[in-house]
This record gives structure tokens, C-alpha cells and sequence, in this order.
């Protein structure tokens, strides 16, 4: 089901049209929002049987909706985001729609409110199409299960989609969605973002609210989006006031440049194509290298740690023994299990070692408006693969993949990820760019610019 020569997504279902295209064509009458959720829900399906990127459709509901929205249409009623089809990740609660956070433990789930962020989305027409695949309690980046099977990457069947959001990226890049509602704890939306070759990006630590929302480690939890496009994200963006267009500050923006993140160098594939890309850059933006050397000491065993004390105290307070034991994975229960060693005085260490970092990112960033590095050192590791080498460097899958992401959730900086076209025949791998608290809005402008330039340097992609 996979070409591998070039990577294109699995399947031949027309795509879903990126939201921008989609609204301006129901606004010009040329498709039904009936006609878009007919086709999304084709796609959602076959998503869901070969690549398990949902763990729910809501078929009623979804055509429910359509027919509000056309209503709305005719009318003349309508509303920002109406008749968009968004995905949401089994994290978020959806009223009246089965959400078991990826696990066993809560299967036949049914909040009976949604989430804040899902409401706001409602209110604005967006349609809701069903629950993507999540990691179990988005505790992991493969978005693997031993009890709802595997979420596959649908760029290569043989590889992972990157996790926790992992339903939500697979989902888009199959063509299902343009875009959904994902969590970024330690890079929960950008690593499926880059592994997927899709965009994700996580805001500033507590601009978009997490009511409704399982918490993993609650000091690092991020709600996030994800798009086929930057512009898909900043329409869904608009809808919490982060205005991509409002904050014009930066026509000549100074990016910092960080080729890698120590201990992790990154792959020949990945530096290759990252190079390139920042070359492309150069001819729009200034760019100037930003000494990685003891910025980013300590701060992934700060950020083990902190997941480590804030999931296990979620967790425990909320479940006994005999429950977990039942009903979660090995995976989550070994991690309780080390949970329940931390002490008071290491997460009090590692807050420390946290603000330590936060003071020498903002150090580093004081003559840059932006960071540029790769999302992930690597492309999608294979499935089941535990253990990586990147050049002299070997550790696990999960200490490579958000190596790179993580500390930008320790910090609570906004961060982005954009896709980078595959070279010869390769995997996708991603560019991330990193903005100051509050400059969401400019960044996502940014990313925008980097996109489109980066764009026009590539071949065009075969499925659009």
C-alpha cells in the first residue's frame, strides 16, 4: 500500500482541500458542506482501516452539523470557520462522542461537555469529524497500542507517525482532514507533524485553554494544532485571537540558527536537507549561528523529570493500584512504577534547572527574533524500533524524537513545525522555528513566509 520510492500517502481518496480553498468555495457555492463531509468521512474510514488514525467517526453528528451549516449558507448566517472539517485528538473531550484517551481504562467514555477548546470551534462552525489516535494518555511518540493496534505512518506503512498526536498528523497527510486539534507536552504535535510531513505548532505555554483536556504534566501540557499547511493552522489559530496577520513587526526577521541540540547530532538525511533549507531562507531573512554549546544542559533530564512527578501524581490521585494494573498498558505501569522513586527534592531540582534554561534561552534569543533547528534529528524510525543510532549517538526512540522538541515545553516558548520536501526519495523531515513568549502571532506569520519560499524552491508534491 506504500510507494516508497517517493513517499506519496497511502490510498487514492481525493483530498481534503485546505481550509482557506474550502471556505471560499462553499461561500461561492461551488461544493455543499454535505458534498466536503461525505468525502472526509470516505477518507476518515479508510484512514481509520488502514492506517488506524481514528479511534472514532462521528458520522450523525458530523452530517448533523453539515446540515446546520447549509442552513447558515443560505441564510446568510454564517460564521468564521463554517462547515470546516477538523479532526480532534482522543485526548480532548467531545460532547456525546466516545473519548477513552488512548486506553483500555477508558473505554465507553462519553463526556457529556466538550472541551473548551472544541466548543469555541463549534460555536465558529468548524465540524467535528471524529477522534484521532493518541499514545495512551499521550504518554509516549509513537502512538503505538497493544489493544487498538498500531497508528501507521501513511507516508510508509513499515514506520511510525510520530506521537502523541500521531491520529491526528497520519490523518491529515492521508488526505482525511486539513487540519485538528492536537497536545504538545514534550512535542506531542510537531514530532507527527515532521514525521508525517505535515505542520504543527504549539503556542505559548497557557494561551489556549486545556479544560477538557486529559492532563499528562500539567506545567508542560500544550494544546496545538496541526495542518496540511502554516495557513490551515492560522485560520484554526484566528478562532483564539492569534492573528497570523495583525503583528507586521518582523518583514526582515534575524533567525538564529541551531544545526542540532547536544547530545543529539542529527542525521546525514536531516542536516542535509535542514542546510538547504536555511540556505533558502538566507536569500529572504538574516541568519546568524546561536551557540548550542551548555544552552540546553540538563534540560531533558529536567523534563523527565517533571513528566515523571506531575504524570505519576495525575495518576495516582485519580486511580488505585488495582485499576492500573487492569486496565493500562505495560508501558504506562513501568512509568509509574518510576514515578512513584522521584522525590520531592528532584522535581524542586529540576524546576530549577527549568528556569536556569528558560533564562539562558531568552539570553540566546536577545539579538534573534526567531530559532531555527530541525524538529527531529531523524526521519520516522520504524515500527517497533526501540533503540536508534545517529551517527556516535545511540539512545531510544523517545529520547532522539523530542530531544529536539522538549525544551521548548520546559521553556514554554511557542514553536512550529513546517515541513521540508523529501530529497531523493527520502522521508520528510522538518524545519522548527522558535518564537518568544507572546509572538505567536508572528510566528505563525514566519512560518508562513518560510513555508511558501521553501515551497517554491521544491518539486511540487504528487497529490496535490
Amino acid at each position: 500500500m506504500t510507494n516508497k520510492s517517493d513517499h506519496r500517502p497511502v490510498g487514492a481518496i481525493p483530498r481534503a482541500p485546505g481550509l482557506r480553498r474550502a471556505l471560499q468555495a462553499l461561500a461561492e457555492r461551488h461544493i455543499t458542506v454535505s458534498g466536503l463531509v461525505d468525502q472526509a468521512l470516505d477518507a476518515a474510514e479508510s484512514s481509520k482501516r488502514i492506517l488506524r488514525a481514528f479511534a472514532s467517526i462521528d458520522e450523525e453528528g458530523a452530517l448533523r452539523a453539515a446540515r446546520e451549516s447549509e442552513r447558515r449558507y443560505a441564510e446568510g448566517r454564517t460564521r468564521p470557520l463554517e462547515g470546516l472539517i477538523i479532526g480532534v485528538k482522543d485526548l480532548i473531550d467531545t460532547q456525546g462522542l466516545e473519548t477513552s484517551y488512548g486506553s483500555a481504562a477508558w473505554r465507553g467514555h462519553v463526556p457529556t461537555a466538550d472541551a473548551e477548546l472544541v466548543a469555541s470551534l463549534r460555536e465558529r462552525g468548524a465540524i467535528v469529524l471524529g477522534k484521532t489516535t493518541t499514545h495512551e494518555f499521550a504518554w509516549g511518540v509513537t502512538t503505538s497500542s497493544k489493544v487498538f493496534g498500531d497508528t501507521l505512518n501513511p507516508l510508509d506503512l513499515t514506520r511510525i507517525p510520530g506521537g502523541s498526536s500521531g491520529g491526528a498528523a497520519a490523518a491529515i497527510a492521508y488526505g482525511a482532514v486539513a487540519a485538528g486539534l492536537g497536545t504538545d507536552t514534550g512535542g506531542s504535535v510537531r514530532i507527527p507533524a515532521a514525521l508525517c510531513g505535515v505542520a504543527g505548532f504549539k503556542p505559548t505555554y497557557g494561551l489556549l485553554p486545556t479544560q477538557g483536556i486529559f492532563p499528562l504534566a500539567p506545567s508542560l501540557d500544550h494544546p496545538g494544532l496541526l495542518g496540511e499547511t502554516v495557513d490551515d493552522i492560522a485560520i484554526l489559530a484566528g478562532a483564539f485571537s492569534i492573528d497570523a496577520l495583525a503583528d507586521r513587526g518582523f518583514t526582515r526577521a534575524r533567525l538564529g540558527v541551531l544545526r542540532e541540540v547536544p547530545p543529539v547530532p542529527a542525521s546525514a538525511e536531516v542536516a542535509s536537507a535542514f542546510d538547504a533549507a536555511v540556505a533558502t531562507l538566507g536569500e529572504l531573512f538574516a541568519c546568524a549561528n546561536v551557540e548550542a554549546e551548555g544552552l540546553f544542559d540538563g534540560t531533558y533530564e529536567a523534563f523527565a523529570h517533571i513528566v515523571l512527578t506531575e504524570g505519576g501524581a495525575g495518576h495516582f490521585r485519580h486511580n488505585d493500584a488495582d485499576r492500573i494494573a487492569a486496565h493500562y498498558s505495560r508501558e504506562t505501569t513501568e512509568r509509574l512504577e518510576r514515578a512513584k522513586a522521584m522525590t520531592l527534592g528532584e522535581y524542586a531540582a529540576a524546576q530549577q534547572t527549568r528556569r536556569d534554561f528558560t533564562a539562558r534561552l531568552h539570553r540566546a534569543m536577545a539579538r534573534v527574533d526567531f530559532l531555527v533547528l530541525p524538529t527531529c534529528p531523524c526521519t520516522a524510525p520504524a515500527l517497533h524500533e526501540s533503540v536508534i543510532r545517529i551517527g556516535a549517538w545511540t539512545g531510544t526512540v523517545r529520547e532522539a524524537l523530542m530531544a529536539y522538541t522538549a525544551p521548548f515545553n520546559v521553556a514554554g516558548f511557542p514553536a512550529i513545525s513546517i515541513p521540508l520536501a523529501p530529497r531523493d526519495g527520502q522521508l520528510p523531515s522538518a524545519l522548527q522555528v522558535v518564537a518568544r513568549p507572546g509572538h505567536d502571532g508572528a510566528l505563525l506569520r514566519v512560518a508562513r513566509q518560510m513555508e511558501q519560499r521553501l515551497r517554491t524552491q521544491a518539486p511540487a508534491s504528487p497529490m496535490r
